[in-house]
């Protein structure tokens, strides 16, 4: 079983930062794929980033020279480093990974930006 853990949501101002984290533990393969969703209300989950163990790192368009997806393997951590943050971005964020063809979500961390 694999457990994530999200951490460093919040409230921000519009233009501001915020650093998200994502701790993984249990059976996880070398191989997989780690990445950000976010769900706003009324509205369906979307891809805001996602970085696997091997192969390019795959960002949304609407976060594109905003945001930074990065991980730290020997960690099992994942970042997503939010910049210019605009109040679109407001949403619950899901830490998510996928292992030996099975996904894992974490439980998710609001993130509310201000206008």
């Amino acid at each position: 079983q694999v457990q994530l853990v999200e951490s460093g949501g919040g409230l921000v101002q519009a233009g501001g930062s915020l650093r998200l984290s994502c701790a993984a533990s249990g059976s996880i393969s070398v191989f997989n794929i780690m990445g950000w969703y976010r769900q706003a209300p009324g509205k369906q989950r979307e891809l805001v980033a996602a970085i696997p163990t091997v192969s390019r790192v795959n960002y949304a368009d609407s976060v594109k020279g905003r945001f930074t997806i990065s991980r730290d393997n020997a960690k099992n951590t994942m970042y997503l480093q939010m910049n210019s943050l605009k109040p679109e971005d407001t949403a619950v964020y899901y830490c998510y990974l996928r292992t030996r063809g099975d996904d894992f979500w974490g439980q998710g961390t609001q993130v509310t930006v201000s206008s």
